[in-house]
Order: C-alpha cells, then structure tokens, then sequence
C-alpha cells in the first residue's frame, strides 16, 4: 500500500472512500512482491498493480465488493487447469491478496492516513495490520513511525499492540516489509495471527564519486532505480549541475572528506570511478569499513592490483578487501559510458537482490530470489 502512498494520501485528502488489496505472501513466478498494492474509489477508479496484470480485473472486482460490505477479505490466487485461464494467472505463481476497505469514518482511515502521509512526505514509516486471524481483529491497523511513535492499535489488546509495534520497528528499521506470525495474546502462544507489516522509507543512497562522462550514465540509471544519488569530486571545473543535471546533489570536495561526513547506511552504494591513487586510496580505506551495501571501484585489472597494494600497505584487511568489487560491474562486453552503466547497475541489483548475474536462458536458477523483499521476524515468519 504504501507504495503508491502519494496517491492514495490524495485521495484521503479528497475525502474519497476507497479499498486497498495489498500483496501479502508470493510464490512461484508472481511478478509483485509483499506490498504491492492496488486501491479502487468509490467511482471506481484505480491506482496501483498486484500482480503487473496478471490478476488485477479479479481483485478489482474484490475492491468493490469491499467498499459495498465493509469486510476485509484474503484471497488466494494460483496456478490450476480449471482457474488459470479465469483469472490470468499463467505465470505458475500464487500471490495472497489482503483487501481492506477504508471509508470515511473508518477505524483504519486515521491509521492509514497517518502512515500515507508519511510515506508521501518521504518519511520512514510502517503500517501493521492482521492478514489472517480473528474477525474483530481484521480492518484494524498499527502505524509506526521514524522516531518510533505509534498510532492506532487492535482494539482492546495491549500486549498484542506492544508486540506488533517493537516487531514493526525493526522492520521499519530494516526497511523491510513481510509477513509475522505470532500468537493473538502478543506472545509465541495462543491462536496464531499474521501480521502484514508494510515499511516506507526515504531512497537508499547512491554515491558517485568521479565527475567522468562515464559518472553521467550512471546517475541517470541511479535515478532509474530508485537511488537518491549523489555526484562528489573535487574538482569544481567538473562537477557541475549542467553537466550532471540529473543528480540529487553535486558535492564539490575531497571524496573521502565528504565520505567522513555524510550520512550512509546498510542500503548505501558507493561507486568509486576516479581511478586516480590519491583519491581512490583514502576514499576506499574509508568505504571498506562502513556498514554499506556496495562498493565498487573501477580501473584496469593492473589498476586493481596496484590499488589492492597500496590498500594494504595503509592496513587495510584482506577481509575488507574482499568487499571491494573490482573492476567494477558484470561481465556484458560494456564500451560505451552508457553500457559500463548499465553492468555496474546490474551488478549493484544482483548484490541487492542475491542473484547470480547468470544468463536466465537454459539454467535452472530461480527467477525472481527473495533477497531483502520478505522479512524475518524474531517471532516467526511466513514465506
């Protein structure tokens, strides 16, 4: 749901009542992954995907019939001989859908609004509510926000509400989004609940440090991608906002001296594409040792090795090292600065994602790997 969040925030300012079916749990080859969502209004307008076509005319009309009884449902769409033609699922897939109705007046409106407009507002925020458990429980919501604040609950049940919220604050944390399971009285007992736990937070980051022409391709697929990117070098003749006009930021210093400065976590890559001693060197003993998801660091293979030597000869470890990708990207046969973009994007996916970077074709790999979509609670998890 909050994935189109700056939607429907609009709506809820419009004064529209509309339902929301969210993606809870996929299998198989299903295109969208937990949190997917699509919402129909009143008039029976609609935002959003599910299932990137797949089964989207049955869970309008479950949107609607929502809005007309008030009911949250879920729906289990799969693959079999006598529904797949039916409903469009030909992918081999299952996807569970969750669909709540939120009118005006609601008890979730408040809650779901709160969590919208926190999203739409670029503020880290999730919303927890019960997928599958007790009828009193369902079409109610939890919103956690940034600074761990709460709104909204389950209706009576304190314990339940302190455990879903802490379960959520890590999750929010993690800026991750999955299903838990946990006991309906907040502990490992009792009749079991799952709980959808749907997380909102800022862009990750891409740093670029290098005003090259080969720098300028990949902002533009940084931005592709969904990174806030940042463009540093310390050369103001370069890095410049005509020459990078798609960039989040231009940053004119030393790279390991804003690197020391700036704010980075466990989503951040940093692209390394000076391939210049004096600023790779310091910037990389820096960047080997910070809780980051990626660093890259293009160069010649004889650039590499020169550049691994004088690591460590200012301590950096052979285990920091290892982290280091180097050359840059994939193997695609890349020239061009457009091209060299597109094999470090697919190299910074697949690390993000835990695929392989092998050929789909003729190998017997899976399609689509879980990597950071699902989330492992400390209570339990459902696939």
């Amino acid at each position: 749901m909050l994935d189109i969040a700056e939607e429907l925030n609009r709506w809820v300012e419009q004064g529209r009542d509309f339902a929301v079916a969210t993606v809870v749990a996929v299998g198989g080859s299903a295109p969208r992954q937990p949190g997917a969502a699509l919402a129909v209004d009143s008039e029976g307008t609609a935002i959003g995907s599910v299932s990137g076509g797949c089964v989207e005319g049955a869970v309008y009309e479950l949107c609607r019939h929502a809005l007309e009884d008030g009911e949250t449902v879920q729906e289990r769409f799969g693959y079999s001989d006598d529904d797949a033609f039916a409903v469009g699922l030909t992918c081999g897939g299952v996807i569970d859908i969750l669909v709540t109705p939120v009118p005006v007046g609601s008890p979730v409106r408040e809650v779901f609004a709160a969590a919208l407009a926190a999203a739409a507002r670029g503020e880290a925020a999730a919303v927890a509510r019960i997928a599958e458990g007790p009828a009193e429980l369902m079409g109610r919501a939890l919103v956690v926000r940034g600074d761990g604040s709460c709104e909204g609950g389950f209706g009576g049940h304190p314990e339940l509400d302190r455990t879903i919220a802490e379960e959520a604050r890590a999750m929010l944390d993690a800026g991750r989004t999955g299903v838990l399971e946990i006991g309906a009285d907040g502990r490992l007992c009792g009749e079991p609940l799952k709980v959808l736990v749907e997380s909102s937070v800022p862009p990750p980051r891409m740093i670029v440090f290098g005003a090259i022409d080969f720098a300028s391709a990949l902002v533009r697929i940084g931005k592709f991608l969904g990174y806030h990117v940042t463009l540093c070098d310390a050369r103001p003749v370069f890095a410049t906002k005509k020459r990078f006009p798609e960039a989040d930021e231009i940053v004119v210093d030393w790279p390991h001296r804003y690197l020391e400065s700036t704010d980075v976590d466990g989503r951040t890559v940093l692209c390394v594409l000076t391939h210049d001693a004096k600023f790779d060197v310091p910037l990389l003993e820096l960047a080997l040792k910070l809780p980051v998801a990626y660093v890259g660091a293009m160069g010649s293979r004889r650039t590499h090795e020169d550049r691994n030597k004088r690591l460590r000869e200012v301590g950096v470890t052979e285990l920091e090292l290892a982290r280091l990708r180097s050359p840059i990207g994939l193997d695609l046969g890349a020239r061009s600065p457009e091209e060299t973009a597109l094999s470090i994007a697919a190299e910074i996916v697949a690390n993000r994602r835990g695929g392989t970077g092998a050929a789909l074709a003729g190998a017997h790999i899976p399609i689509h790997h879980d990597g950071s979509n699902t989330a492992v609670g400390r209570i339990g998890v459902v696939a």
